[in-house]
């Protein structure tokens, strides 16, 4: 717990101990929600209730599969060996101290015989739900990669403190930034929160060093970020340059700038950090971080790599399908959702966007560097309305991760955004509502947890996309003309196949198109059974009722990071006569199934460490309170209730609205000196 600072204090209980906090100022963290009625949606993007048409169901779709899986790895052409913790997220810099922690402010009268202005105190800590979502990856994946940064962190500098204990605030942004960033200070709190994160959670944590000025480069963040978590080995390393492809674009550098002035302005960089004793390690910065405007090999002729190899940690890019910059900034073409949502609900989408990206990976091998996609998700811009929070997109996420995997990447971060974007994997409820609402679970977080079990906690899976050898009676080309529907692929461990993650893209309630999916081992026998898992949802475009094993995190407003729901686990009878098992993929779903009793063992957690809340109805203390009565309750007046000596519920103390109890095997509680980013619930 060296990393623990005045920001934070956790207390940690004993498993099987009881421990009771009261959390001023929470009431109910669950609340009923309805559906939006109005014609035209006007409020957070993130909770648009927005729901497309699925598309028809494919012409002779093929509904009986058949798939010869070789049983060793020789002369499988198989992927590098990946890890459980593939697919992480990308957490805009500006929004960290709303998705990592919670604060609150408040002011209370002066209790005494003078008369005094209003004294405020302020309590902090980290979400709860957050703990609980990385909990529930870590636990089958071992770890959790996460990027804070995007365009945020170009601007972003470390100051000594900000107003009412803040660890991170925007200002006005450049006029000549179309996307209209703002500028971002913070303090080194904020680095301190992210190392007491991963002291709980595992995260493994990506930084950005600012970038806009490199003739006065502000390098604290790495001086800092390596004193919290190098020493821990919470620090994957840093990314100079965010997109640089786009600064012209942007108005940040001259409209001739170009991968030769990346290089230059590189240099600069290494050499500062080569002659900064405060940064003591010296090989972990990550580049290009292109976007498409150029290609990778466009910055890796300039000879960047061989130039400064000894420096490099990593090679990188960042890549969406399409964007939606028309509707947020008025910037390119007007993008329908319905006329491209068929874009997403196919292996076609997969293999042309990692395309552009072979050679690049192939490269990346030979020079001994991991290839990251730093930032995706299902569209620039904050995705769309009923494609980025639909069944279709955590889909879409699970096969372009797969996909990623197979052809050579090293991991790759789904963008975390503020209120204002569709495509969160989670996001906290606005800052005015977030004593009575719960989190939003979004769609492509159910993604990362299948791609975590898919993958293992051992290191050592490695990836095929068997795809091309699916066969069907109905159909005599190799692979089916509609296999661009049913994606295949095994992963294999120490060389031998472990699971199978089959999809079926289709929606169909009849039930007409569920496939069965029947596999065999080439040159070698099938179990007695296989355990199968699947991701469900009743159609592609739902938003709502979507299960992973049976278990969900419900819906808008509606989770504090926990599954809900018991876990459903299909057994399926194999047949050792025929050396065939037959699995159905209802239209739609995912399929991970488990070749035997230790890959499912390995992915599966036989418990998960979670972080309670359990809030507590406003029972008691129902009526209206005269604030100086709350503000002496517990025996002490409001600003002195950081000397509390007792902190669960005793005659006279009144908290206001309700408590949250938090406590488990491994119960938590961070409270600290802060102040909450105020307001409604814009976010960067």
């Amino acid at each position: 717990m060296g990393l623990l600072r005045p920001f934070v204090f956790l207390c940690v209980v004993i498993p099987y101990s009881l421990a009771s906090v009261t959390v001023y100022g929470q009431i109910p963290l669950g609340q009923a929600t309805q559906s939006a009625s109005a014609p035209t949606y006007t409020s957070p993007a993130t909770y648009d209730p927005t729901v497309l048409n699925p598309p028809p169901v494919p012409q002779n779709f093929a509904t009986q599969l058949s798939l010869s899986v070789p049983a060793t790895s020789n002369n499988v052409s198989l992927s590098q060996p990946l890890k459980g913790s593939f697919l992480g997220f990308s957490i805009e810099f500006s929004v960290i101290s709303q998705v990592c922690t919670r604060k609150k402010l408040v002011r209370l009268p002066h209790v005494g015989p003078s008369t005094r202005s209003l004294t405020r105190w302020v309590r902090s800590f980290i979400q709860v739900p957050f703990l609980n979502l990385m909990s529930n990856i870590r636990q089958r994946a071992g770890e959790i990669r996460i990027r804070v940064g995007g365009n945020t962190q170009e601007t972003a500098s470390l100051v000594d403190s900000l107003p009412d204990g803040d660890m991170a605030l925007k200002e006005p942004s450049n006029l000549n930034d179309p996307t209209s960033t703002p500028a971002l200070r913070y303090t080194a709190d904020a680095l301190y929160m992210l190392g007491n994160i991963s002291s709980l959670v595992d995260v493994k944590w990506f930084l950005g060093i600012p970038f806009n000025d490199t003739a006065n480069l502000r390098l604290q963040i790495a001086e800092v970020g390596e004193a919290v978590l190098d020493s821990g080995g919470y620090l994957l390393g840093f990314q100079v340059g965010n997109e640089p492809d786009l600064y012209a674009a942007h108005g940040v550098r001259p409209s001739t700038y170009s991968p030769y002035d990346y290089f230059g302005e590189f240099g600069i960089v290494v050499d500062a950090v080569n002659n900064d004793n405060s940064i003591p390690v010296k090989n972990n910065l990550v580049i290009p971080s292109v976007s498409g405007t150029w290609t990778p090999e466009d910055v890796f002729n300039t000879g960047i790599v061989a130039s400064y190899d000894s420096s490099l940690g990593y090679l990188a890019v960042e890549h969406y399908p399409t964007d939606n910059c028309y509707a947020q900034y008025g910037i390119g073409s007007p993008v329908d959702p319905q006329t491209i949502f068929p874009d997403y609900l196919s292996h076609s989408s997969a293999i042309s966007l990692v395309a552009p990206y072979l050679n690049a990976s192939s490269y990346s091998a030979s020079v001994g560097k991991p290839f990251v996609m730093m930032e995706t998700n299902t569209a620039s811009c904050g995705g769309f309305p009923g494609i980025s929070q639909s069944f279709g997109a955590a889909m879409w996420a699970v096969d372009y991760a797969l996909q990623m995997g197979a052809v050579g990447f090293w991991g790759a971060m789904l963008h975390v955004g503020g209120q204002d974007d569709y495509y969160n994997p989670f996001t906290p409820p606005p800052t005015n509502q977030s004593s009575y609402h719960q989190w939003t679970v979004g769609s492509v977080f159910y993604s990362t947890l299948v791609v975590a079990e898919a993958l293992g906690s051992s290191g050592n899976a490695r990836l095929v996309d068997l795809t091309n050898t699916l066969t069907s009676p109905s159909d005599t080309a190799t692979p089916p003309a509609t296999s661009i529907y049913t994606p295949a692929y095994a992963v294999y461990e120490n060389g031998a196949p472990a699971r199978l993650v089959v999809f079926n893209f289709v929606t169909d309630t009849s039930g007409s198109s569920t496939v069965q999916f029947t596999f065999g081992f080439g040159g070698g026998s099938v179990p007695g059974s296989v355990q199968v898992k699947y991701l469900l949802a009743p159609s592609v475009s739902a938003k709502d009722n979507i299960t992973w094993a049976g278990q969900t995190f419900g819906s808008t407003f509606e989770s504090d990071g926990r599954f809900q729901g018991s876990p459903s686990v299909t057994t399926i009878s194999c047949s050792t006569s025929s050396n065939t098992c037959t699995v159905p993929l209802p239209a739609p779903c995912v399929a991970l199934i488990f070749l035997t009793s230790s890959a499912y063992g390995e992915s599966d957690p036989s418990t998960t460490v979670t972080f309670a809340t359990t809030a507590l109805t406003q029972t008691y203390n129902t009526a209206t309170i005269n604030p100086t009565v709350l503000a002496t309750s517990n025996g002490m007046s409001g600003n002195e209730r950081d000397q509390l000596a007792s902190t669960s519920r005793e005659n006279g103390v009144a908290s206001m609205g309700a408590g949250i109890k938090v406590g488990l095997g491994l119960g938590l509680v961070s409270l600290a000196v802060g102040a909450w980013m105020g307001g409604g619930g814009t976010w960067w």
